[in-house]
């Protein structure tokens, strides 16, 4: 049923909505986009414009941003949401108006542990951590593994030529790219065949 596969599509993060298009024929995922909202689709079609093993192509590109003058209390608030997995939590990405990507110019990224230590009412501008140079959509595979490993950073921001936030590539999914195509389904029978032995 392709309109329940295009909720299925909406109710997914837009990076993973992409990855599971780009294994489809292209007239299907077209089909597939043109049933989604406007809203929702926009997002996807944009991660599906790039490469598949780039930056671009596998960014989040929904990570936790905010606008200066919000407070280290609201940015904790943000990255205590359940469904924000720890890769995406670690930093908070602080950017000019508008928040939602393309964003307003990228400023600097404020990260968890040093949120934990500032008063609540201290705000994340004044926090920053503009030490991290962002990279380019269109950085490959190798490039942004290296830049994670050289760095030691579990996400990098992604901005355009305009100095705009794209997104953020995690050290998830570096990871999702780097394994084989099925080792989740081989992950689960792994742990199946381990579930089935006596205990020694």
């Amino acid at each position: 049923d392709v309109e329940r596969a295009a909720d299925v599509l909406a109710a997914m993060g837009p990076d993973d909505a992409a990855d599971l298009l780009q294994d489809l024929p292209a007239e299907q995922a077209e089909a597939l986009l043109a049933l989604m909202e406007p809203a929702e689709a926009a997002p996807v079609r944009q991660l599906l414009s790039y490469e598949e093993n780039t930056a671009g192509g596998m960014m989040t590109s929904e990570p936790v941003i905010l606008p200066p003058s919000a407070t280290v209390a609201e940015a904790l608030a943000h990255i205590r949401q359940a469904d924000i997995t720890p890769a995406v939590a670690a930093q908070v990405y602080v950017v000019r108006p508008p928040t939602e990507t393309p964003t307003g110019r990228f400023l600097g990224v404020a990260h968890f542990q040093r949120l934990l230590r500032e008063p609540p009412s201290t705000l994340i501008g004044a926090v920053l951590d503009r030490s991290i140079d962002p990279i380019r959509p269109e950085y490959t595979l190798p490039e942004v593994t290296s830049y994670l490993a050289t760095y030691n950073l579990v996400a990098v921001p992604v901005v355009d030529e305009l100095g705009r936030l794209l997104g953020a590539v995690t050290v998830d999914d570096v990871l999702d790219h780097l394994l084989p195509a099925d080792w989740r389904e081989h992950e689960s029978e792994r742990m199946a065949a381990n579930l089935e032995r006596p205990w020694s």
